[in-house]
């Protein structure tokens, strides 16, 4: 397994599997298709609003950009020999199994105990195959350009959600495995 080598098609056949899947296993946790608002948008950019994660994309979809960026260079690194196809298909299993956990009973209800989410109620499937498709998309980014640009990406896209939404990848791990409460004062705006 040195050197998996899969072709762009197979990987995308699997990619293609792997969203399936993952629309299947959050249907089986009882995760909605579509917004139960009724509408299907592109974007929802209030993260206050009940339509965040629950339209293709919202101002989280750039932590799964910075995943799909890191999940490139970790596999580099642990991988070298595979093929970008077999590469990119290890990454996007991390990202459904990370979405399938995310969008699980114990994980929303940590969510709602130790974060500002008070009324996360999980991802649509559309929301969580926006995700992979914007990890892919940070994947693929990584791999085209430099290390130093899509370095330069992460930290300022951790930069901006922070000061746009008041979080971001960083902040939204620490608070959920170590809440601080001053934080959470502060993305709560008071």
């Amino acid at each position: 397994m040195r050197g998996w080598r899969l072709s762009w098609p197979t990987a995308v056949a699997i990619e293609a599997g792997l969203v399936l899947a993952l629309a299947l296993g959050l249907r089986e946790q009882g995760r909605l298709w579509l917004c139960r608002c009724g509408t299907v948008r592109a974007w929802s950019g209030d993260i206050w609003s009940n339509e965040n994660s629950q339209q293709l994309a919202d101002p989280y979809s750039f932590t799964h950009l910075t995943h799909g960026v890191l999940f490139f260079w970790l596999l580099r690194w642990v991988w070298p020999r595979a093929s970008m196809g077999a590469r990119l298909v290890v990454a996007t299993v991390i990202e459904v199994v990370w979405e399938l956990a995310e969008n699980s009973e114990a994980v929303i209800n940590r969510y709602r105990e130790a974060t500002i989410s008070l009324d996360y109620f999980g991802d649509t499937a559309l929301n969580s195959g926006g995700d992979v498709a914007f990890c892919v998309l940070g994947f693929l980014f990584a791999w085209k350009v430099s290390g130093r640009v899509a370095a330069l990406y992460v930290v300022a896209s951790e930069a901006a959600l922070a000061v746009l939404i008041r979080d971001g990848l960083i902040l939204n791990v620490l608070m959920l495995v170590h809440p601080i409460e001053a934080i959470r004062r502060w993305q709560s705006g008071a």
